[in-house]
């Protein structure tokens, strides 16, 4: 396994949409395994393909607090939707530090193939459904700010930018300590 490399917001890749997966190899298993331990790293609960550059249609997921009940969605689509709708504070891996409240159906169906083609059906409430609709949206080219207002949106790019200036004035002034 190997950790790969996440695609930081406003990359392009990341408003591109994911072509459906018809090959299910051992290419298609390795990559799956390269995210689950890049996701758990970061750490994260949930990672997209084209988070770490690659165009096609496969998250990983886990919620859990142990990080043992790994989901792994091939071609996943949102089958229905609950009309109640919550608001739920999100992050990204692509967008690291940035916290905004969003707000998605409460519960939501997800019909998805696993690394072996077989399909397979998911309800998902709570945090998985905010974690599917999330990654699913990644799949579309769509990222988590993009819910919010134009004003919003605006606010959090300017955040985003602003720490990593911060960050890379901070890795600067520890290669020259050295």
């Amino acid at each position: 396994m190997a950790l790969l490399p996440i695609v930081q917001y406003p990359d392009p890749r990341l408003a591109a949409k994911a072509e459906p997966v018809v090959v299910f190899d051992d290419a298609l298993r390795q990559l799956a395994a390269d995210m689950a331990e890049t996701m758990y790293e970061a750490p994260g609960v949930g990672l997209a393909a084209t988070q770490v550059g690659k165009l096609i249609r496969m998250v990983v997921i886990d919620i859990s607090e142990e990080k043992n009940d790994l989901h792994v969605l091939v071609n996943p689509e949102i089958t229905s939707r609950s009309e109640e709708i919550k608001e739920c504070e999100e992050g990204c891996l692509s967008l690291p530090g940035l916290y905004e409240k969003v707000k998605r159906p409460s519960f939501v169906t997800v019909k998805a193939q696993d690394l072996k083609g077989e399909f397979f059906e998911m309800q998902c409430d709570e945090l998985m459904s905010v974690c599917v609709q999330h990654e699913l949206d990644h799949l579309d080219g769509i990222v988590f700010i993009d819910h919010l207002s134009q004003l919003k949106k605006s606010r959090a790019a300017a955040k985003l930018a602003k720490r990593r200036k911060e960050k890379a004035r901070e890795e600067k002034a520890k290669r020259e300590n050295r």
